[in-house]
């Protein structure tokens, strides 16, 4: 499928941010295939069984969309990367709740063989890196977009670049220093119990 042009896209966005609320309806469609895109390779990532399908997770995204009724967007990269920060959150509050719900929230009693059947899930590392993200952002703001970007948005080298409106050896560079600054806050607080 050959993608909208982005021009379609940015005009519908400005609409929308009018208050032209047939915008919305007309630019889902043209955003869609992007955007689940963006969802399966986030998802793909995930541990099979994952009780969040991509679909749920699009629809959880479109549902936070519609609240942004009177957000300035400034072109499709923007609306793209809202979109990413949007997919992060929803997963991590998702793993959030899924922690909450292993430490005894709501349980049911299991018997010892039920007990031995539950998949592990992967909640602890992507609580754990969100934070961590949390923590870049307070160093180098950017370098934490890139990983939001890349990581949860699903974005190439290129698409990230043209969200951050910076080269794409600028994103490949704070990618790289991204990783390993995350690699040792998330061995640190491993090490640490945090």
């Amino acid at each position: 499928m050959v993608s909208p042009p982005a021009r379609e896209i940015t005009q519908l966005l400005h609409a929308w941010s009018r208050g032209d609320g047939q915008a919305l309806d007309r630019l889902t469609p043209l955003v869609y295939e992007e955007l689940h895109r963006t969802a399966r390779s986030y998802m793909s990532r995930e541990q099979t069984g994952h009780t969040l399908q991509t679909t749920a997770l699009i629809n959880e995204v479109y549902l936070r969309l519609v609240e942004f009724d009177r957000v300035g967007w400034q072109d499709r990269a923007h609306f793209f990367a809202v979109c990413a920060r949007l997919m992060r959150r929803i997963l991590t509050d998702f793993a959030r709740a899924r922690q909450a719900q292993k430490r005894g929230g709501g349980a049911q009693p299991l018997s010892l063989d039920e007990g031995l059947h539950i998949p592990p899930e992967p909640a602890a590392d992507l609580v754990a890196l969100d934070a961590a993200l949390d923590r870049l952002a307070r160093v180098d703001e950017r370098k934490s977009q890139v990983v939001e970007l890349r990581f949860f948005g699903g974005l190439t080298v290129g698409e990230a670049a043209e969200v951050l409106k910076i080269s794409q050896e600028s994103v490949k560079r704070d990618w790289r220093l991204a990783k390993l600054w995350l690699l040792r806050e998330m061995s640190a607080e491993q090490a640490d119990g945090r």
